[in-house]
């Protein structure tokens, strides 16, 4: 567990030490004291709750607590349904790109630690998508994902650059489900 000196939750919040102390005395951040000193201390946990509780910025801390997920495909149901199912307002931020290009200008600046690509953008655009996000070390850890469309055709294809595939129609709960079980396992999600 992370803990915050008062100084270090004031830089965060941009604010003033004392008024950290302040939060901290009033009973609105919680924490505690060390024993035998004045010094307090704020676990990040608390820390996160606070600043979400009264609608600031996480800063620095929104990489390590936020599940960022890049969708790429054209279908737009899909996608609303997907963004439904992963609020954003709580622990997941949700992008989406319509080509390989955007995906790949998204993947750059957004920083995902998911991937969900539709098949549906077509086969081999998929599949480009998938082996040149492997290629680069950045994102070597990302978790991609693809929704494989129901069409009657065999999909073979090199299933090693793909941590998991959904076949159309799935129940889209169960993809989201499954993203908080991936990404939690590599982050603390609040």
């Amino acid at each position: 567990m992370k803990v915050f000196t008062t100084g270090q939750v004031a830089k965060i919040c941009k604010v003033a030490p004392r008024t950290v102390s302040k939060w901290f005395d009033s009973g609105r951040l919680k924490g505690y004291r060390i024993p035998g000193s004045q010094d307090r201390r704020i676990p990040r946990d608390y820390l996160i709750r606070f600043l979400k509780e009264h609608g600031m910025p996480l800063g620095d801390l929104e990489d390590e607590t936020m599940a960022k997920v890049l969708i790429v495909g054209q279908d737009q149901v899909l996608i609303e349904n997907l963004k439904r199912e992963i609020p954003s307002e709580r622990s997941f931020k949700v992008a989406v790109a319509s080509s390989g290009f955007e995906a790949g200008i998204q993947a750059e600046s957004f920083h995902p630690d998911c991937i969900i690509v539709d098949f549906s953008i077509g086969r081999h655009e998929a599949l480009q998508i998938c082996q040149n996000l492997r290629r680069n070390t950045e994102f070597t850890e990302t978790i991609l994902i693809a929704l494989l469309p129901d069409d009657g055709s065999p999909m073979s294809f090199d299933r090693s650059t793909i941590n998991e595939t959904f076949k159309k129609p799935f129940d889209v709960a169960l993809l989201a489900e499954r993203l908080r079980t991936l990404i939690g396992s590599r982050k603390e999600l609040v």
